[in-house]
């Protein structure tokens, strides 16, 4: 299995909970998912970033699905692209 895990910064003034909205939106519309996670950041520290998501897939040929999915391209990606300032990702085997 994959651990699929990608923090987000927003650009001032956009909403964290909306971005947790959309990413938790790829439930039952992205099928490689086999579980999903999405936290708002509490602390809101300088080194903090607002949105964590994490997502579960069944191997590599899962991920580069996901990577690829009409859904996670079109309405995620394009969302989150437009209101993220930076992000980090990883990609580990659990």
């Amino acid at each position: 299995m994959i651990k699929h895990i990608v923090c987000f910064k927003l650009n001032e003034g956009e909403s964290a909970e909306k971005a947790k909205e959309i990413l938790l939106s790829m439930k039952g519309n992205v099928p490689m998912i086999r579980d999903i996670e999405v936290g708002v950041d509490v602390l809101h520290s300088d080194r903090s970033y607002d949105v964590i998501l994490s997502v579960v897939l069944d191997d590599m040929k899962a991920l580069e699905d996901y990577q690829n999915d009409a859904y996670h391209c079109e309405v995620v990606k394009t969302h989150m692209h437009k209101v993220r300032k930076s992000s980090i990702a990883i990609d580990y085997e659990i």
